[in-house]
């Protein structure tokens, strides 16, 4: 293995647990990929919010936050119009994307998502969140379900509907986490149905958190439409990339449901499925990897529309 395939592993294994669980049962070349476009998603998103693989942001990270947008842009550009590339991320990313055929446009669709974040967007209504998520997660799906070697429009769309539901369940999981960094993810139409404050100061309190506790579980039931979508699409996929995808499915799904289940008070602590859950978890999505091709195929109307 070598070390820009090794630093796609590395960080997939420091980033996310529940990916790199998810990734165990794709094929080792598929996992490779898979880990290092994860890799280069991982490190935008770091440079954007000032953590390190997604924790310990420094206080000021608003500071620069647009400059740092534009050396990724510039920096995503050279790499892929083949120009040399010491950071092994952009070197994985240039090497998935040739592999793949995947489409340029996409990773520039993610970073769109990132000058979301820079401009300190207010979400008004829920499109506004689809909106958002698809930027920063629907479209990760379509990458990945690229490297699967779905080329189909519709099965791509049901790719997107799965980055959907994953961001969905984030926003709602990190409700109190977000407020507390100055942020609201989850819109304004549905905090002000449940009577929860829609500043993040305000929103951060915690008697502010029954009513913010409603809203997420809101959108919580509509991540529920966008799984239930995406399971749509697995059928498609073959067994090892269809349990791959199945495990992630469940695996962040039930963080939603230990979310509605803790009520308020599940903000807290750090809302997850546990190491012994997730396994368990993982093991049990190749019964529906198996019988995948059983899932009817249901409509999506009112869904996201991807341009």
């Amino acid at each position: 293995m070598d070390s820009v395939t090794q630093f796609g592993h590395d960080s997939i294994k420091r980033g996310s647990k529940s990916f790199a669980l998810a990734s165990r049962v794709l094929p080792p070349a598929l996992r490779d990929d898979a880990s290092m476009l994860y890799a280069w998603c991982r490190y935008c998103d770091d440079v954007i919010d000032g953590q390190e693989m997604g924790h310990g942001q420094i206080a000021d990270y608003k500071t620069g936050q647009a400059e740092r947008l534009d050396e990724l842009r510039a920096d995503t550009s050279n790499a892929l119009a083949g120009k040399p590339m010491d950071n092994p991320v952009f070197a994985g990313l240039v090497r998935v994307v040739k592999t793949h055929d995947i489409d340029h446009r996409h990773p520039f669709d993610l970073l769109k998502g990132f000058q979301m974040d820079a401009e300190d967007r207010v979400y008004e209504t829920t499109y506004d969140v689809l909106d958002y998520s698809y930027h920063v997660a629907g479209v990760v799906g379509v990458m990945m379900a690229n490297i699967m070697g779905v080329r189909d429009e519709a099965t791509l769309d049901r790719a997107s509907d799965l980055g959907l539901a994953f961001q969905l369940t984030n926003i709602a999981r990190d409700v109190v986490d977000d407020a507390k960094a100055g942020r609201v993810f989850v819109p304004k139409e549905l905090l002000q149905k449940h009577g929860a404050p829609t500043g993040a100061e305000e929103l951060a309190k915690r008697e502010n958190w029954p009513a913010a506790h409603a809203a997420a579980c809101e959108q919580l039931d509509i991540a529920e439409q966008y799984y239930d979508s995406a399971r749509v699409g697995i059928k498609e996929l073959d067994f090892r990339c269809a349990w791959a995808i199945s495990a992630a499915l469940k695996v962040y799904r039930e963080i939603g449901e230990r979310l509605r289940a803790g009520g308020p008070d599940a903000w807290a602590g750090r809302v997850s499925a546990g190491k012994a859950g997730k396994i368990a978890l993982a093991l049990s999505a190749a019964g529906p990897a198996m019988t995948r091709k059983q899932v009817g195929i249901t409509p999506r109307v009112g869904f996201y529309e991807r341009s």
